[in-house]
This record gives structure tokens, C-alpha cells and sequence, in this order.
């Protein structure tokens, strides 16, 4: 404990003092996303060229967590245990506010978590193991690639070229397997012993539900199985985990969005495609209380299957038991951070985690930690268009209602009956209907809130006004839903402003025939930007 106190005191002093130095020269999202937009993070190039800017990011992200948190930090210098996570591998281990910090204590030992982490990399793909990224109500949120198979558990190099179409040299100098391992050539030995470990783990960080996000079984690249699943483990090795398959389509996928203006309505994906052979599959048990069908879900478009998705992850975070969860597709850095950054920025918005940030520094510290700094490739996505990350955060609008706020179930347990007047749902729909469209793209509603504090502000007072009196428990709730709605969308309007004058400016390369012009319009015009100052960023 008393390292996960020194480690948080020392990057709060380490921020103190770097800003100290250059107070007006903190790093802000604008220069993280022009270092973004430029090259992929790679740990063991963290002090070459750039270096200091993302050391910079590094600390200011360990600096983020100690407002909130005790932690410490699992070094991996140089990329020694994976060459595409933080240098400074953050284990949340309590919230360190006056309340809570004498009333709970980590019941990991930090020293036996490294040692699972070394003995479990080799079990999940490119070596990206099981990884804890938030901590809400004492769980584990986790992240991670999904499970290797053999061909790279043999020979880590070749699989590596195959798997990145031969283009690919970053993860060269990853270790092939030992002599101990190749030793032992049975397949069903090997897979006992790395995915063994890798169990461990899960176990050793309480996790219980694993939410695969892979629209395959087993990834397939020139004919040959190059990764697997939990799923389709046939040893059965996963049996005692609650297993979810939740197919969501890959980052190839978001090249239709941007191609459609940055639509996600109607969008939907073809789940007809020959190499699309994961079905979804939930225990029946976990869906009952969401009202959603799931029969359906090769129907929905993308606004809805992500909306269903993150609510079924929220209701699992958030049940009884102190079960935590993985999130993992393929590599672990398209559709992973896009979920895993959702969760931490709508549990924020309840007030539920990360309580002393700002929406500016949540905005810095999921972009900078959740997606830069655990390696996903935005320079290669944006040279094909794919733009899953925009799309996380642009998505922001459609998750501002009560039905994905964690706070929903205390509260309404806690809410006594009324005999007349307006219900709860009533209210919330009022308040969607007479403030105007904040579902599309164009809505000049989506940025004129910004500068207009009352086209989201006004509806606390007079949400609050229709409660019937001696109903102070209604309107606390009411204001807090408003709360999570303006928290929200300040994130997302700090983003546009952001990637607009900075990301998105270069996200197309100029033509000889001069079409830049039109193509930043079309992508101005598809967010709703026309014109955005520097000075929001």
C-alpha cells in the first residue's frame, strides 16, 4: 500500500513540478492529437525522437490518476513486457479520497501480479495480456487481445508478418518462443501452460465475465488460424468464466461511417460475409433486465448495436457481486479502447469514478491512455479512412439519457411511489422532445449548446419545477441526469473542437486537383462544424 501511495504521490509532485517550470505550456489535447496523428506509441521509443512530448503525456496521464486513485505503477521499460502498452502500467488499487482511503485496501500483491503478467503474455495475441484499466465499486475493468494460437505461440516473428499482411515490422522484435516451450511441441502441453497462467491471472484480478468482440471464432489470414477465443477453446480451459460473445464489426468497417458523411444511422453492418462466424451468445440470465432483443441484433444499425452493447457491459460492472470484466477483440486497440474509453467516460459522467476530473482532463486522460499509449494505430487508420476513434467520441450524444446511467438502479429503488403527477419517463421524454434533435451528425444543436448553456441547463430548473413538492429524492436524481448530459456532451464538443483543428484537418491527403477543400467540407459538414476557434482547444 505504501508503494501504490508513493507512486501517486510522485507523479502529482512530477506534474507539479514539470508544470511548474512551463505553466503555460501544459500539454493540452490539441498537441496530444497532433503527436497522435503522427506516429503510433511504441514503448522502447520513449526517449528517442519525441520522446520528451510523450514522456510529457505519460506523465501528465499518471498525474490524472492520482487525483482519485492510489496506484502503482508495473514498469515496462522499453516495451520489455509488451512493446504496445504504457511504459508506465497504471494498477488502480483504491480510491484515495478522505472516504474511502482507510476503508479499503488492494488485496493484489502488485510483485505477484507482475510475475502472472511475464508468466500469461505469450497466451493472448501480439503478447497484449490481460491488463486492468479501470476500477469501479473495487472491480477490475480489464482489457487485452484475444487468445493466441499456435502459430504464434511457435514462432512469434512469422506470425506477426502474416498476421499484418507482411507490411507490418513493429512487432519484429518480439521473442519467439523458448527452447523450454518448443521443448515440449504438444500442442494441448504448450496451450495447458501459457493459457494456465493466463487463467491465473483472470482469477488473481477477480475477473468473472469475458466479452469477446470478435466477429470470427478463430482469425484466419491466408488460409491459416492465426489467433483463437476463449469461446472456442477446446480444452473447455474457460468453462468456469462467464463467456459473452458480442460480435462488433472491426475498424474496416468505419471507413463506410466516414464514407457516409459520419452517419452511424442506418449503418449496418453485413453479417453475411464468409468470414463472419462468431454468433452472439448471452446467458440468458444477463439480458432479462435490459428489455432488449437480442434476436435482432444482425438488424440493428451501428448507433444501436453500440448503444445495447455498452449497456449490457454497464449492467455487468455494475451488478451485485464483485465480479470484474474483460473487454478484447483481435489485437486489443480498435474496438477495445472504443468500449473501454465509453464505460470510463459514462461512469464518470455519473459522478461514479475519476470524481475530481474536469471534462477537459477526463477527455486528455482517456485519449492519452486508452488509446494512444495502448498502441492504437491512428496513423494507419486514418490513411484508410477508418475512424473508429472520431467515432467514439462523437457517439458521446447517444449515450446522454438515464437508461445508461449506473445510478438508475440505486436510485429508483430508493424512490417512493407517487399517486399523481409526472412519472420519471414522462419527464425524460419531455425533455428529449422539447430541446430538439441531438441525433444527427448536422444538428446545429450538437456545438450550439456550447456557446448556449441554456439549451441544456434550463431543463434542470424547470425538470425540477414539475416534481410535486416534498420530493427531494426525484429531483436530485433529475438533476443529476441533466448533470451526466452536460458532462457529456462538454466532452464531446471539446473533441470536435480538437480533432477539427488538428486530426481532421490531415485525416485526407490533398489532390493535384486541388479537392481538399470539398473533402474537409464534407467532413465538416458531417460533425457539424462550419467554423471552430483555436482557442477552444
Amino acid at each position: 500500500m505504501a508503494g501504490a501511495r508513493a507512486a501517486a504521490a510522485a507523479a502529482s509532485a512530477g506534474s507539479s513540478a514539470s508544470s511548474g517550470n512551463q505553466p503555460p505550456q501544459e500539454l493540452g489535447l490539441g498537441e496530444l492529437l497532433e503527436e497522435f496523428s503522427r506516429t503510433q506509441y511504441r514503448a522502447k521509443d520513449g526517449s528517442g525522437t519525441g520522446g520528451s512530448k510523450v514522456e510529457r503525456i505519460e506523465k501528465r496521464c499518471l498525474e490524472l490518476f492520482g487525483r482519485d486513485y492510489c496506484f502503482s505503477v508495473i514498469p515496462n521499460t522499453n516495451g520489455d513486457i509488451c512493446g504496445h502498452y504504457p511504459r508506465h502500467i497504471v494498477f488502480l488499487e483504491y480510491e484515495s479520497s478522505e472516504k474511502e482511503k482507510d476503508t479499503f485496501e488492494s488485496t493484489v500483491q502488485v510483485s505477484k501480479l507482475q510475475d502472472l503478467i511475464h508468466r500469461s503474455k505469450m497466451a493472448r495475441c501480439r503478447g497484449r495480456f490481460v491488463c486492468p484499466v479501470i476500477l469501479f465499486k473495487g472491480k477490475h475493468i480489464c482489457r487485452s487481445a484475444t487468445l493466441a494460437g499456435w502459430g504464434e505461440l511457435y514462432g512469434r516473428s512469422g506470425y506477426n508478418y502474416f498476421f499484418s499482411g507482411g507490411a507490418d515490422d513493429a512487432w519484429a522484435d518480439v521473442e519467439d518462443v523458448t527452447e523450454e516451450d518448443c521443448a515440449l511441441r504438444g500442442d494441448t502441453h504448450l496451450f495447458d501452460k501459457v493459457r494456465g497462467y493466463d487463467i491465473k491471472l483472470l482469477r488473481y484480478l477477480s475477473v468473472k465475465y469475458i466479452c469477446d468482440l470478435m466477429v470470427e471464432n478463430k482469425k484466419v489470414k491466408f488460409g491459416m488460424n492465426v489467433t483463437s477465443s476463449e469461446k472456442v477453446d477446446k480444452a473447455q480451459r474457460y468453462a468456469d468464466f462467464t463467456l459473452l460473445s458480442i460480435p462488433y464489426p472491426g475498424c474496416e468497417f468505419f471507413k463506410e461511417y466516414k464514407d457516409r458523411d459520419y452517419m452511424a444511422e442506418g449503418l449496418i453492418f453485413n453479417w453475411k460475409q464468409d468470414y463472419v462466424d462468431a454468433p452472439l451468445s448471452i446467458p440468458d440470465f444477463l439480458t432479462h433486465s435490459l428489455n432488449i432483443d437480442w434476436s435482432q441484433y444482425q438488424c440493428w444499425d451501428l448507433v444501436q448495436q453500440t448503444q445495447n452493447y455498452l449497456k449490457l457491459l454497464l449492467s455487468l460492472v455494475n451488478s451485485d457481486d464483485d465480479s470484474g470484466l474483460l473487454v478484447h477483440c483481435i489485437s486489443g486497440w480498435d474496438r477495445t479502447p472504443l468500449f473501454i474509453s465509453l464505460l470510463r467516460l459514462s461512469l464518470w459522467a455519473d459522478g461514479l469514478i475519476h470524481t475530481s476530473l474536469k471534462p477537459t482532463e477526463i477527455l486528455y486522460l482517456t485519449v492519452a491512455y486508452d488509446w494512444f499509449l495502448f498502441g492504437h494505430m491512428l496513423v494507419d487508420r486514418l490513411s484508410k479512412g477508418e475512424e473508429i476513434f472520431f467515432f467514439c467520441f462523437n457517439f458521446l450524444k447517444h449515450i446522454t439519457s438515464e437508461e445508461f446511467s449506473a445510478l438508475k438502479t440505486q436510485r429508483r429503488k430508493s424512490l417512493p411511489a407517487r399517486d399523481g403527477g409526472f412519472t420519471l419517463e414522462d419527464i425524460c421524454m419531455l425533455r428529449r422532445k422539447d430541446r430538439g434533435s441531438t441525433t444527427s451528425l448536422g444538428s446545429d444543436f450538437s456545438l450550439v449548446m456550447e456557446s448556449s448553456p441554456g439549451a441544456t441547463g434550463s431543463f434542470t430548473y424547470e425538470a425540477v419545477e414539475l416534481v410535486p413538492a416534498g420530493a427531494p429524492t426525484q429531483a436530485a436524481w433529475l438533476a443529476a441526469l441533466s448533470d451526466r448530459e452536460t458532462r457529456l456532451q462538454e466532452v464531446r464538443s471539446a473533441f470536435l473542437a480538437a480533432y477539427s483543428s488538428t486530426v481532421g484537418l490531415r485525416a485526407v491527403a490533398p489532390s493535384p486537383s486541388g479537392a481538399i477543400g470539398g473533402l474537409l467540407e464534407q467532413f465538416a459538414r458531417g460533425v457539424g462544424l462550419r467554423s471552430i476557434s483555436s482557442n477552444a482547444l
